[in-house]
């Protein structure tokens, strides 16, 4: 195939489908010769996305052999993989090392954090794997001068101990050192048999040291080349010339491929074209070369900028989009995806932000439009990964009424049959546990409830699957993963079968297979670990798996990552996300070395993942139709521009002679067009707001019996009266009842309550420290210890200003057993309405007279309040004059006060019964609801509520935001 003299480098420039021009070039130089020629040749390709679309290219015609092809990264034939020992599993490697760290925490708590374990073993098993591929030993890291930072290197390098032995002579490899060895066979066999058949390496820029090493052996094998991706043409000599320092030249697209040339002694002009394939864009391809020269030859945009051709003709196929946020940046892709595919055009998004590509995603589904994504789903998003994770959960942590809801919810729980009775249970059960406030349900409470509400036996179930699982101490993780396992397939199972086959079915279910029987087949190389160490460990590994949906997607629209955009091709690339720090992603900290000791030690620099992205840009738009889109806000903050998109801005902007500002404005307008459209798909259609409501229903069908607590409520917000009584809608009592002022009051009424029963008759009894012990054993069965010690601290702080002024309280009235929470109603005949109260405390004094107490954990109403909005122990007064309370029938009522508890200053506060007299308060209280039986009088939203601020239970229903507090309400009759 070739009559020149090696080394042999090839290329194709940017925008080219390089698998295809690969293809056409190998057949142009075989001829129409031999027709086994083609099967003698061998191909490298460096992912296995290329060698299959090569295959495909040969597949569809014309009629041939096919040629071997092979990836960089699987260099052993038959032959040299029988010689060579078998490559230890990277699971493997990674729990060894897990637990090599784990031990070492262990005697060295200071060197880093517990829960740094599974970051820190990633970490050291990826340093180890880039020194294998870099051929770095660990003697030259040890080496290294640290003059500047011993400290930090001292605690590194107790790390970096831990990977010395897996380098020597009798170590198992693994993989990365694997294929060294096996390359370094390779190059002993070939110096002394070259091959004389031809062998190719297509596609890999040599960013990993072993596959440039390999790609130098293989260019100067008698039949060998290379063929380089993406090669800069329009690069000048004295530029390639400067691309030899990695510090200052690794982040430049072009600097692997100078690297190659510099060691191979070839000259750019050395390198030939592989085919005779034109760039989509010559012109473009001259534009995007100038804008990514390295900063110090920036100084040749004067120079050679004015020799471009026009710039509006050469961007004529580039749009920018500058999109307001990262959602509309997402609906005008979508739409121009939309756009392809009635025209019957080939697209593909490109960007490394994932979230961006789900945007899309969802944009297109209302569309019917399902992309092929490269990256798949990440396996712990899918439902069979979200299971796994609860279930790790489960373990490490007491039975929550928030993660049993999440299981029992789960599409994969119970799908071993019975699914809609398990459903209709589970319902049933959530708003008992919501009525009930169960934080960590307990089997008894499950068994209990399961009798009453006759389903018995799938309780059991629940209370023999989920309770009780969390697990202390630590255990081998083979002990950890059957746990695991078992109780998610018995979960899957459910309570009428003992199939789990729904766990493992689908897709996502295979793939989350694979990867636990991988973990069990290793799990004697793992250590003992705690619970939660066991969920992280299970978790990171999770994270690592894809799962491509089976669906078929649609066949012209695509979503890559950069790495795919370089073995395929579509009509139209969309480039998106081109923010600083999205694409390029900012480089990772590394906890072992910094950038001058890489360097030093011929490690890769974090460069080079930001070299590699600018040459998928260069690429990429080089392509015969590009997109260049980004958000300018992203989470409320400006975005800065890529640094590529940047200097491609800033060249054209200082080329007025070559139209740079016109084409610049010309790319912005049709981008502009876009946006508009977007904009348009989703703005929404016009509509009136709602006004303040003032619902006027049926007398029949309002209220006949409030409480007096409500009537605060019915007086400052009418509505809330309407939608709880008329619509009978009540607000949905929290899943995990937080530790509120609600619960606090009601645990401080009982402690008060027992405490003052206790002391009826013993008043000895009569101190801050019995108050304490009651507190204490009262505030025991609260699952929450820190705000157990703060209520507890709270109650001491008043506990002696509590017995002091209930000794005061004694001098003018005597409690009694059945003054205690005593139950009274009253009622109004002619209006049909009954009043109902539950006074907390009500105390009797010598002469009849009635003292009634009412306890507040916060600050009491004001005299102002209770004479015009809140009413309770006025009405409560008026209600036990009027011998309304049972078991009690006081002469008068001597005292109504507020009890305020709260821990800032506790204080009395009485109820003005002097200007508001019983008598006074019940007949404003008849005109109240007389008001209300009118048909003409509406429940009006928001009527006088203390603070403008205030969150009403029904703010929602009444649509409050459409309204304000200063409209007035419109009163709507009801039928």
């Amino acid at each position: 195939m070739f009559d020149t003299p090696g080394p042999r480098l090839f290329a194709l420039p940017p925008g080219v489908d390089f698998p295809r021009a690969v293809v056409d070039g190998l057949r142009d130089r075989l001829g129409d010769g031999d027709p086994a020629a083609i099967a003698r040749v061998e191909i490298f390709v460096n992912t296995t996305r290329m060698a299959r679309r090569l295959r495909e290219i040969f597949d569809s015609g014309p009629a041939s052999l096919l040629p071997r092809i092979r990836l960089v990264t699987d260099l052993a034939d038959p032959q040299m993989r029988a010689a060579l020992p078998r490559p230890v599993p990277g699971l493997r490697r990674r729990l060894e090392l897990t637990h090599l760290v784990a031990r070492l925490l262990e005697q060295e708590p200071d060197l880093a954090p517990r829960a740094a374990l599974f970051d820190l073993s990633d970490s050291l098993a990826a340093l180890m794997e880039e020194m294998q591929t870099e051929g770095v030993p660990p003697d030259r890291i040890a080496t290294l001068d640290v003059t500047d930072q011993s400290g930090h290197w001292q605690r590194a390098l107790s790390f970096l101990r831990i990977v010395q032995g897996y380098f020597a002579a009798d170590s198992a490899p693994d993989q990365p050192a694997l294929t060294r060895l096996a390359l370094q066979a390779l190059q002993a066999r070939w110096a002394e048999t070259p091959p004389q058949h031809p062998i190719l390496v297509a596609g890999s820029t040599g960013s990993r040291g072993t596959t440039h090493d390999f790609m130098k052996t293989v260019a100067g094998l008698p039949q060998g080349a290379v063929i380089l991706p993406g090669f800069d043409s329009d690069l000048p000599g004295p530029v390639w010339e400067q691309l030899t320092d990695p510090l200052t030249g690794e982040d430049h697209p072009q600097f692997r491929f100078a690297r190659l040339l510099r060691e191979l002694a070839l000259d750019p002009s050395e390198v030939a074209p592989w085919s005779d394939a034109p760039a989509p864009s010559p012109a473009r391809n001259r534009l995007i070369s100038l804008a990514l020269r390295p900063a110090p030859v920036t100084h040749q945009w004067l120079s050679e900028g004015p020799a471009l051709p026009d710039l509006v003709e050469t961007t004529a196929d580039l749009t920018l989009v500058e999109a307001p946020d990262k959602r509309q940046e997402a609906q005008a892709i979508a739409l121009r995806l939309r756009q392809a595919v009635a025209d019957g055009q080939s697209a593909a998004l490109i960007t490394p932000d994932r979230m961006l590509t789900r945007q899309v995603t969802a944009a297109l589904d209302p569309l019917g439009i399902l992309p092929d994504d490269s990256a798949g789903t990440p396996a712990q998003l899918t439902p069979p990964g979200r299971l796994m994770r609860h279930v790790a959960q489960l373990m490490e942590s007491p039975l929550s009424a928030e993660l049993l809801l999440t299981l029992l919810k789960h599409p994969l729980c119970h799908r071993g049959g019975g699914r809609g009775p398990h459903l209709l249970n589970t319902r049933e059960l959530e708003l008992h546990i919501r009525r009930s406030g169960w934080p960590y349900p307990q089997p008894g409470q499950i068994r209990d409830w399961g009798s009453a509400a006759d389903c018995a036996g799938w309780a059991e179930w629940v209370a023999r699957t989920f309770c009780d699982r969390a697990i202390p101490g630590a255990q081998p993780l083979a002990v950890w993963l059957d746990r695991h396992v078992a109780l998610a397939e018995a979960i899957t199972a459910g309570s009428d079968s003992t199939d789990p086959g729904a766990l493992w079915d689908e897709n996502a279910g295979r793939v989350l297979r694979r990867m636990v029987e991988a973990l069990q087949e290793e799990a004697a190389h793992g250590t003992d670990m705690g619970a939660r160490d066991y969920a992280d460990l299970f978790g990171a590994l999770l994270s690592r798996e894809e799962v491509r949906d089976r669906d078929a997607p649609h066949p012209l629209i695509r979503i890559w990552g950069t790495q795919e955009a370089r073995v395929m091709g579509a009509d139209l690339l969309i480039l998106a996300g081109l923010t600083e720090g999205t694409w390029p992603e900012m480089p990772g900290a590394d906890p072992w070395l910094n950038r001058r000791m890489r360097a030093e030690a011929g490690l890769l620099l974090p460069e080079r993942r930001i070299g590699l992205a600018a040459h998928d840009f260069q690429q990429a738009a080089g392509a015969r139709e590009v997109w260049l889109t980004r958000p300018l806000k992203s989470d409320e903050a400006e975005t800065v521009p890529s640094r590529w998109l940047n200097r491609l801005m800033n060249l054209m902007r200082g080329l007025p002679g070559r139209n740079g500002p016109e084409a610049i404005e010309t790319m912005r307008a049709r981008g502009a067009q876009w946006l508009a459209l977007a904009e348009t798909a989703e703005r929404p259609i016009p509509a009136a707001p709602a006004p303040r409501p003032s619902p006027a229903p049926p007398v029949a069908s309002r209220p006949d019996r409030l409480s007096v607590t409500e009537i605060r409520r019915l007086i400052r917000d009418p509505f809330a009266i309407y939608a709880k009584h008329c619509l009978r809608l009540r607000p949905l009592d929290p899943l995990m009842r937080a530790p509120d002022a609600l619960m606090r009051g009601i645990i401080l009424h009982a402690v008060l309550e027992r405490f003052v029963r206790d002391t009826i008759d013993t008043p000895e009894a009569l101190s801050p420290d019995h108050l304490d012990s009651l507190a204490r054993e009262a505030l025991e069965p609260l699952p929450y210890p820190t705000i157990r010690r703060l209520w507890q601290s709270r109650l001491a702080r008043i506990s002696h200003w509590f017995c002091e002024t209930e000794i005061a309280r004694r001098k003018l009235a005597r409690p009694t057993p059945n003054g205690f929470e005593v139950k009274g109603r009253a009622a109004l005949p002619e209006l049909g309405f009954t009043l109902t109260a539950t006074a907390d405390r009500i105390d009797l004094d010598a002469r009849g007279g009635a003292h009634l107490y009412d306890y507040k954990t916060g600050a009491a109403p004001s005299k102002s309040e209770q004479q015009h909005f809140d009413k309770q122990l006025l009405l409560e007064a008026a209600m036990a004059e009027a011998g309304a309370f049972e078991g009690l029938d006081p002469r008068h009522v001597a005292r109504a006060v507020f009890i305020s508890l709260k821990p800032g200053g506790p204080d009395e506060v009485p109820a003005p019964l002097d200007e508001a007299p019983p008598d006074q308060v019940w007949d404003e209280f008849r005109q109240l609801i007389a008001a209300y039986a009118d048909p003409d009088r509406g429940y009006t939203a928001r009527r006088a509520l203390m603070k403008d601020t205030d969150i009403a239970d029904y703010d929602h229903l009444s649509r409050f935001g459409e309204w304000d507090v200063t409209d007035p309400p419109v009163k709507r009759g009801l039928t």
